[in-house]
């Protein structure tokens, strides 16, 4: 097996927003239990600085909306709970990546409104004109936009796998759970693994 990560390598980072992982926000309740016990946010950064060194790409991934929430789809259950805890407003610090992740110059920052980023998105022409064969996905929440992305990316013919080790849901089993679905789709990679 060649280096996974290198030039041809995209490493989209999934909703590391205030609203979705910090302590005591709308999703943190949720998912920040799991993302501290896993050191989720260190995690991807390291898979960050990895993928970065090989010359790859790093793309964050964030979700928001407009205000009065016109560019939601509302059909869908789980944005219909962002409605509810009116959080990931665009420029609300909810909305925000947390600073605990490093975000470089070169690095590639998008916001989408659908839990799958590709939708409404040009994020595969982005991928396709940097000459893109590999995505390798991390985040929160493993069982929600994590596995929609592993999803998209799969079907629109990229080389996918997940980081196990660098993604998280509300708790183990449902991590376990999505990384089981996901077999069928992606490769299962561990941050060490991008080096090797």
């Amino acid at each position: 097996m060649t280096t996974l990560a290198s030039k041809e390598t995209a490493l989209l980072v999934v909703h590391l927003q205030h609203d979705i992982v910090s302590p005591g926000t709308a999703f943190g309740e949720l998912f920040n239990e799991q993302v501290v016990a896993g050191n989720i946010l260190a995690q991807c950064n390291k898979a960050m600085q990895i993928v970065r060194e090989a010359g790859g790409l790093v793309v964050l991934l964030r979700i928001a909306f407009q205000d009065d929430y016109s560019d939601l789809a509302d059909s869908i259950p789980l944005l219909q709970m962002v409605v509810q805890a009116e959080c990931l407003k665009e420029g609300s610090e909810g909305a925000a990546l947390v600073s605990d992740i490093t975000v470089e110059p070169e690095d590639i920052t998008l916001t989408h409104q659908r839990p799958g980023p590709f939708t409404g998105s040009d994020l595969d022409k982005v991928l396709s004109e940097k000459g893109i064969q590999n995505v390798v996905v991390c985040g929160v929440a493993t069982n929600a936009s994590v596995e929609s992305v592993v999803r998209q990316a799969s079907d629109l013919g990229y080389n996918t796998s997940v980081l196990t080790d660098a993604s998280s849901a509300a708790d183990e089993a449902a991590h376990q759970a999505s990384l089981g679905s996901l077999s069928l789709f992606a490769r299962h990679v561990t941050v060490d693994d991008l080096m090797s």
